[in-house]
């Protein structure tokens, strides 16, 4: 057994040494096309952030339902929190003109504006991480559906590297590589609004 453990283990250092020289060989064939590269011209092209937020319809669309949807939110809440308010000046006004029976009874009324409270707040986190989520998922989408348009434009292009700008993130940009009009016009050619959004958008129109 101890003479087989032994083989064993000499069969593994022999496939970890192989391993690793393999490794090493891929590494430094890497480094070599690399370096060999290093004279063939870097092809940078830049996009404008705030251009394409503005004029790429998918975000258009989104940034409407988003902010209707953020209207209706704020409206439901205030709605809760005007009932909760006459609940409560209801309650105060029957105690300061001694309606109150007993101390039990009282109590019980507070115990209910108390209640509303707790259910007002707990509503509003949930509705504020709904929509926090929903926000997430459009920017997710976003970012994706330009990811995969820019894999698509650039097969053609074959640029090396493709930057966003927005405000002063670069300090200087040569308006020769910016490739914004085109990229937002191959988006919105690609774009067609999802049936759901396209329902919303209808919808808030009518409104």
């Amino acid at each position: 057994m101890a003479a087989a453990a032994a083989f064993m283990l000499s069969c593994g250092g022999n496939k970890t040494e192989d391993k690793a020289s393999t490794e090493k060989a891929e590494a430094a064939s890497n480094k070599a096309n690399a370096a060999a590269n290093n004279n063939a011209p870097i092809r940078v092209a830049f996009v404008e952030v705030d251009s394409l937020m503005t004029q790429y319809q998918f975000c258009k669309d989104y940034s409407d339902v988003l902010a209707q949807e953020y209207a209706n939110i704020q409206k439901e809440l205030a709605s809760k929190q005007r009932s909760l308010e006459e609940h409560a000046a209801s309650v105060q006004r029957k105690y300061e003109s001694a309606g109150y029976t007993t101390r039990e009874e009282l109590e019980r009324a507070q115990a209910g504006v108390a209640r509303e409270q707790q259910s007002l707040a707990e509503l509003s986190d949930r509705l504020g991480a709904d929509f926090a989520n929903r926000q997430a998922d459009y920017n997710k989408e976003m970012r994706d559906s330009i990811q995969a348009f820019l894999a698509d434009y650039n097969k053609d292009k074959k640029f090396d590297y493709i930057l966003s700008k927005g405000g002063d993130n670069m300090l200087y940009a040569n308006p020769a590589f910016d490739i914004t009009e085109d990229v937002i016009n191959g988006l919105n050619k690609r774009y067609k609004a999802k049936p759901e959004i396209a329902e919303k958008l209808t919808t808030d129109e009518k409104k």
